[in-house]
């Protein structure tokens, strides 16, 4: 897949290279989610909703200190951690702050919050275009706070604390969100909740969290844990992603 970017924004639709992602009139489209967002604080299912067969969690790349990507996992082993599926970054990384990362043990980068950077997203979309029956009708949640957005575009689904606007357009259409700062620079923004019409799986990336959870088939799930393109890991739905969550590297 091939990010193509967004050139023309306007209140009714919003015009990519090849395609147009159209503003989402039917609100019931998005508010199925709502009622299926149960759970404790950081509970998986606070984000994505709940009966789905599996859960995964997507963990954003990292960067060691000479800028290549790298999972959490070797992460955990550079700083002598333990790596698992509710892990928190800041505990891999030794910082009681999980904001700010003060006294962090890692000397690269930390992972992108709120964004799945593009390669990860192309990979991730490849697999869930082979679990829908309607890859080309799927429908894009973007925080209305994003201030590259076009004014007019009315708020049409409140999800966690969050407000969001939707749009509808092929899968492929993930990859080709985002704004251009002048025209010679192009910054990708990938959406923070998208779903196909058949509801097949459900993706999100909450603006402040550092990984990206999926509910889906069994399936699909299996193709997403065994694809090492992706720092993939089973979750369960009522597991916690709250900042204290990590019981197995505990910070002073």
């Amino acid at each position: 897949m091939v990010s193509k970017p967004l050139i023309a924004c306007h209140p009714e639709v919003v015009e990519t290279a090849d395609l147009k992602l159209a503003r989402d009139d039917d609100v019931a489209a998005a508010l199925w989610i709502k009622p299926l967002l149960t759970g404790a604080f950081g509970a998986v299912t606070r984000h994505v909703p709940e009966g789905y067969a599996a859960y995964v969690r997507v963990c954003h790349p990292a960067e060691n200190d000479a800028g290549q990507q790298v999972t959490w996992s070797t992460v955990a082993a550079a700083t002598g951690r333990q790596a698992h599926p509710t892990m928190q970054w800041h505990a891999l990384v030794g910082s009681t702050d999980y904001l700010n990362m003060t006294g962090s043990l890692w000397p690269g980068n930390n992972p992108d919050r709120g964004e799945l950077i593009p390669p990860t997203l192309a990979t991730l979309c490849e697999t869930l275009a082979e679990h829908t029956a309607t890859p080309g009708s799927c429908y894009f949640c973007l925080w209305d706070g994003y201030g590259w957005l076009p004014n007019g575009i009315p708020v049409q689904l409140h999800h966690g604390d969050q407000d969001y606007i939707v749009l509808t357009g092929p899968l492929r259409a993930a990859l080709q969100l985002g704004h251009h700062p002048r025209p010679d620079w192009f910054i990708p923004k990938s959406p923070n909740l998208f779903w196909p019409a058949d509801q097949a799986w459900c993706v999100a990336t909450e603006i402040d969290f550092d990984s990206t959870l999926i509910g889906c088939t069994t399936e699909l799930a299996r193709q997403l844990l065994n694809n090492h393109d992706l720092d993939a890991w089973p979750v369960n739905p009522r597991d916690s992603l709250a900042a204290d969550a990590d019981l197995l590297n505990p910070v002073v």
